[in-house]
């Protein structure tokens, strides 16, 4: 499931159930190939929206200082 519209809040949710799966030793290996490129994929859906969020804050801060 690669789905860029993902909200942050529900791949960092996705993100702590890989986490919890892994933690947890009950997958094969396969299984564990594909949940760490999930994640993968999951933590470049984060970090574009931390990104964003940062310039978009970034952009408010400087129109307030502006007036």
């Amino acid at each position: 499931m690669t789905n860029k519209s993902k909200n942050y809040s529900e791949s960092i949710k996705e993100l702590e159930e890989i986490v919890k799966s892994v933690e947890n030793e009950t997958l094969d290996l396969d299984e564990l190939s594909k949940k760490v490129k999930r994640a993968t994929e999951l933590i470049k859906i984060c970090k574009e929206k931390l990104f964003q969020t940062d310039a978009e804050i970034e952009k408010i801060l400087e129109s307030i200082k502006e007036d």
